[in-house]
């Protein structure tokens, strides 16, 4: 006997056994159970998630021999056929392939004759939307007033691209993509059925790259059981799949987090040795520094468990949110860039050297390439070790840009000190100047933080006037870009790569 891939052998056959579209099934049942069935229903969903398969259940629970019930018997001659696909009164049609007027005239000039077989003559019409204009208005008048025996069951990817005539006419239900965790469940259950060994974490990986559909799960299920000789194991699926070990990513965030430019860029030499798809390692970059800026706002909200949950955990608290979101938006932009790179290492590689040139907080760029790990941090109080002591308590020597970064400052009250210039200190009120385009900064209560900050500094009351007009250059963030522009190492990024200050972004080291 041949094989039968799993995705057919598993298809389910009852609402009981479909996975993860309870709120579908809840109300198909109750229609069924009450007998309140509408002449047409329009399942809508992306690929996988069970439209086919619903469209069958419900035929056969409607033209089950036992009689119209949410629970088909399966074993009446009607049930058996439908679920072999040769039951005379179920028509299925390809819309992709049957696109014409014609033939949707003719397939509903063929819907007066009476049932064969079964109760009720269904048509299912996959990929409905993509029927042209002149087929849809041919179904409109069937659609609005069929004869009793016809039911109409529409599946689309596309939704919005069924005329609302059309629309309006049907019942709507919406699949949901499924869960990585219900994804990985089942699977699981399948092996178990099918005597096949099988490790949890590679389940894992089989579920989040099938992307909510269980179909692409069972195929790269059956490709994962060939692939690793009649088990599935994690080392044989990161294989197939081309995946990395997540703990090089976590080591890369590691190595930025202390800047250390060496270390990341063996990590990413270890991976081009391993040949990992580079591509894919900055999407999975990117999906990491989501988990730990959810980490930051909503721990809760995030469940890992073991030693990457631990480190996960620590990187929540390292790194800035500033340097999450930095790393994060470099991350995306730097796929889209790889089609242009000289190669995929070359344009993975110079996106982990732009989170290390211009990561808020960071040394120079210059640093970074010379010598070992920047400054740490210090997670108990989110400084960093060697942060300068400009300014002791109750003193001043007028560099202002020095004492801006010095300041016990975040969010937007330290980009309010580093934007501003100093116009004049008499020793009690400190009066500074903000450029008209950075006046939102100069809002009441980013100043209250600001004269805080310097009360704290200076130990003693001290009066801050804020006056909004152009500034001569001399601030704390002029002084950064200054630098930044004048790096060896960075002029010859921009010479030798092609590459782009992004002024935005430049943040004084702290």
């Amino acid at each position: 006997m041949s094989y039968q891939v799993l995705a057919r052998k598993w298809r389910p056959r009852t609402f009981e056994s479909l996975v993860g579209q309870e709120h579908v099934v809840r109300a198909l049942r109750h229609a069924l159970d009450e007998k309140r069935l509408h002449h047409a229903y329009l399942f809508s969903g992306t690929r996988g998630v069970g439209k086919t398969t619903l469209a069958r259940i419900l035929a056969k629970s409607l033209n089950c021999e036992t009689g119209i019930s949410s629970r088909p018997c399966g074993k009446c001659s009607a049930c058996m056929e439908i679920d072999s696909g040769r039951f005379i009164d179920l028509i299925e049609v390809d819309a992709a392939t049957n696109t014409k007027v014609d033939e949707m005239r003719q397939l509903l000039e063929n819907s007066v004759y009476a049932p064969t077989r079964g109760r009720f003559k269904v048509y299912v019409i996959d990929e409905v939307h993509m029927l042209s204009t002149s087929a849809f208005n041919a179904m409109l008048k069937t659609l609005e007033e069929p004869p009793e025996h016809i039911k109409f069951i529409l599946a689309t990817t596309d939704p919005q691209r069924i005329p609302v005539t059309v629309l309006s006419r049907c019942l709507q239900f919406n699949l949901k993509q499924m869960p990585s965790p219900a994804i990985a469940e089942h699977l699981g259950k399948i092996l178990a059925e099918e005597k096949t060994p099988a490790e949890g974490a590679a389940l894992a990986l089989l579920a989040d790259c099938a992307r909510g559909s269980m179909r692409d799960a069972l195929s790269l299920l059956d490709q994962a059981i060939a692939h690793g000789g009649g088990k599935v194991t994690e080392q044989a699926v990161r294989s197939m799949l081309g995946t990395i070990d997540e703990t090089y990513l976590y080591s890369i965030l590691e190595g930025l987090a202390r800047g250390d430019a060496p270390a990341v860029l063996a990590i990413a030499e270890d991976m081009r040795s391993r040949s990992v798809a580079f591509d894919g390692a900055l999407q999975d970059l990117g999906v990491l520094l989501h988990r730990v800026a959810l980490a930051q706002a909503a721990p809760d909200a995030v469940k890992s468990v073991g030693s990457l949950g631990e480190r996960l955990a620590a990187l929540a608290r390292t790194l800035d949110r500033e340097e999450v979101q930095l790393y994060y938006q470099i991350a995306i932009h730097g796929r889209q860039d790889l089609p242009l790179a000289p190669d995929e290492f070359a344009g993975f590689t110079m996106a982990l050297l732009r989170m290390l040139a211009f990561a808020p907080g960071t040394r120079s760029a210059g640093e970074l390439g010379r010598s070992g790990p920047a400054e740490s941090k210090l997670p108990e109080t989110g400084k960093r070790v060697g942060d300068p002591q400009t300014a002791a308590q109750g003193t001043f020597d007028g560099d202002w840009p020095k004492l801006a970064n010095s300041l016990n400052l975040g969010g937007i009250a330290k980009q309010l000190a580093q934007v501003s210039e100093l116009k004049s200190f008499d020793g009690e009120t400190l009066e500074l100047r903000v450029p008209p385009q950075a006046r939102h900064l100069a809002e009441k209560n980013f100043q209250d933080k600001l004269r805080g900050a310097l009360q704290e500094r200076f130990g003693k009351p001290v009066r801050l006037a804020v006056t909004i007009s152009e500034t001569s250059g001399n601030t704390a963030r002029d002084r950064a870009a200054s630098a930044i522009s004048q790096d060896a190492f960075v002029r010859d990024l921009v010479e030798n790569f092609d590459a782009t200050i992004v002024e935005s972004s430049i943040k004084p080291a702290q």
